[in-house]
């Protein structure tokens, strides 16, 4: 049997504003006899895409704009301000220098910076910020002729300034590979980054690298550990738009020389230093499930396939052989594979009419079923016209269905807010409900929904392009989204929430420090601590209640989301087992709907866990709260 949901009206005296006083005691039904469909652990699924600081800037840790030189130096053009990395590179003053096309190292050109007198020249590059203490590490690809006796590679802020020399090689052409290490008290705020030679002749550089020396493979320590304590079970990429633009090619093989690409999705610069491999690594270091989106607006099923090999073939195939090639011997197993994103929207590349995706996702599931018949596919859906011929052309070419949503601010009613993703989990299902009891192509089949992008979207870009600030009524709003994912666990087998780092993200980031938002810390809430068995649910509003039980159905874990400025006593009626006395409470909360976290300051929303007796089977709730409750049952 399904979950049962009741909410009745507030009444007017609720709704009073500053009404601060305890509510009546409402009650919490709940009847652990009526169990609905296991939730599945990918409903705490995560979203990932080039875009803005999500991955640059975010996860991942290099801290130079334009490092292969895509704009030339000196240019005007900033384009890397969405990615937080706001200052391009300047020349030393005394030096010539020019853009040369003459066998570039990586891209469409190569800096070079001449001197034909003694002294010092070369580029720099300004807005580097370091946490005292900390140690850098880097790297820069020259060429040298000439007289030159150092390489000089420094941070330099105010009068302080840490540098090393390096003597390059004596060789006529060819570039060396010179590598660095800094470590100091840095000063607060930014520094430069400068990149010198000593003496007269020529320097050609072709990448240049400055990381955190703390970086696991390239990732940024801080915000890897905070997605550790997330633990999202399954992790979507590419994209998002920028999937179908996106040529997975250009972002394997030598880092330094994957071509940079202006992105035609949003109009930033991909470097293509975080590709497939670095992807893998990325889930096989949070020990994450990859869910890889393949591009079906302007690739085509050869560019997808291939894709497919690299990811998951035997080295004696063409693309498994390159990617062992690349130092990654074992194939990836990657199971979860979307075809293309979000097909029917006119601002996606390649978008077309239903009936051609449909054609384009029946031949791309066949030929990647033809190279393995236990990989799970997944079709682009809209709830609508989209989805009802979807629903009936591609019903044997797919495993799910994914959906997306977004939901603004509603200002004027916080309570509207806060319900908003529950109001849409709940229609979408409903829709997919309808379909499976009205189109016949549907029997004897069960497609459940990935809903592969969920979120708030709305505010002023705090953190980088589309990276807006959440509140705690945000983070309510998820939690109630959660709750209703929960009450649909039939339907639903998969969430991912967009997009993770910075762009709309539940965690943000500045260039030293990571920090939860309060939507991050719902997810982070429910996924370490809820249970996996949903049981039937009956409670007053304000509130709203969801509740399971564990895998080996010795606690019972109920999720309560106070939505007031109110506190509220709930008393629990528990049917078909005796509760324990003691139990664990953990809850998320501030009397202020619109506080919020952010990474340079200390934290003012946490998780908050306590051990309490329940007495007389009541839970105490703050306002503007999220509570789950764990009781053992005897």
């Amino acid at each position: 049997m399904g979950i049962v949901f009741f909410i009745p009206s507030l009444n007017a005296e609720d709704k009073k504003p500053g009404n601060t006083s305890e509510k009546k005691i409402p009650a919490v039904k709940i009847d652990v006899t009526q169990t609905g469909a296991k939730i599945s652990p990918y409903l705490y699924g995560q979203f990932i895409e080039h875009l803005g600081r999500c991955i640059d800037g975010g996860i991942w840790a290099e801290m130079l704009a334009d490092r292969k030189f895509f704009h030339a130096v000196d240019s005007e053009e900033s384009p890397w301000k969405s990615v937080g990395l706001t200052s391009e590179w300047k020349t030393d003053d005394g030096c010539r220098f020019q853009m040369t096309t003459d066998d570039p190292f990586v891209g469409e050109h190569t800096p070079e910076v001449s001197r034909d007198t003694d002294g010092y020249f070369g580029i720099m590059q300004h807005g580097i910020e370091i946490k005292p203490g900390k140690e850098v590490k880097g790297y820069a690809w020259v060429s040298c002729s000439g007289e030159i006796q150092n390489i000089i590679i420094s941070l330099k802020g105010g009068e302080h300034l840490v540098a090393v020399n390096v003597e390059p090689q004596k060789q006529k052409s060819g570039y060396q590979k010179i590598e660095f290490s800094l470590r100091d008290e840095w000063p607060a705020g930014e520094m430069s980054f400068q990149l010198l030679a000593q003496g007269r002749g020529t320097m050609k550089i072709g990448t240049v690298s400055l990381m955190p020396a703390d970086n696991i493979d390239g990732m940024r320590a801080d915000t890897m550990a905070l997605l550790q304590e997330l633990d999202a079970p399954v992790y979507r990429w590419p994209g998002g738009n920028f999937v179908s633009g996106y040529d997975w090619r250009d972002g394997v093989g030598e880092r330094d020389r994957r071509p940079p690409r202006r992105d035609p999705a949003w109009q930033g610069i991909e470097q293509n230093d975080f590709g497939l491999d670095e992807f893998m690594n990325f889930c096989r270091y949070l020990g994450t499930e990859p869910y890889i989106a393949v591009n079906s607006g302007n690739g085509n099923v050869e560019n997808a396939v291939a894709e497919l090999e690299y990811a998951n073939g035997q080295t004696d195939t063409p693309w498994g052989k390159r990617r062992a090639e690349n130092g990654h011997l074992e194939p990836y197993h990657v199971k979860y594979w979307g075809i293309g994103n979000e097909m029917y929207g006119d601002w996606q590349i390649g978008h077309m009419p239903v009936e051609d995706y449909a054609k384009k996702n029946n031949l791309f599931v066949d030929t990647f079923r033809a190279f393995d018949p236990n990989l799970t596919l997944i079709a682009v859906g809209a709830v609508g016209p989209w989805d009802e011929v979807i629903m009936r052309q591609c019903a044997d070419h797919m495993d799910m269905i994914s959906e997306h949503f977004y939901v603004g601010e509603k200002e004027n009613n916080l309570l509207e807010h806060i319900r908003q993703p529950k109001e849409q989990v709940k229609r979408i299902a409903d829709s997919h409900r309808h379909y499976r009891e009205t189109f016949p192509e549907l029997q004897d089949k069960k497609i459940n929904i990935a809903m592969d992008e969920w979120n708030y979207w709305y505010g002023k870009h705090e953190f980088g392009e589309y990276a807006v600030r959440y509140f705690m009524k945000d983070g309510l709003g998820v939690a109630m989204g959660l709750h209703e994912f929960f009450r649909n666990s039939d339907i639903y087998e998969m969430a991912n929430y967009a997009q993770t780092v910075n762009v709309l993200g539940c965690i943000k980031t500045t260039k030293t420090n990571a920090q939860f938002e309060p939507t991050g810390l719902a997810l982070k809430l429910y996924r370490n601590h809820f249970g996996v068995i949903p049981v039937a649910v009956e409670a007053e509003e304000p509130l709203d209640v969801a509740a399971a039980l564990t895998a080996d159905k010795k606690t019972l874990t109920i999720g309560l989301v106070n939505p007031t400025e109110k506190k509220i006593t709930a008393k629990l009626a528990v049917e078909g087992t005796t509760l324990g006395k003691f139990c664990k409470k953990l809850e998320v909360a501030n009397p202020d709907p619109m506080a919020y976290n952010t990474p340079d300051l200390p934290q003012k929303i946490d998780i908050r866990e306590t051990d309490t007796i329940l007495k007389d089977d009541q839970i105490f709730l703050g306002p503007y709260s999220i509570t789950l409750v764990k009781i053992p049952l005897k």
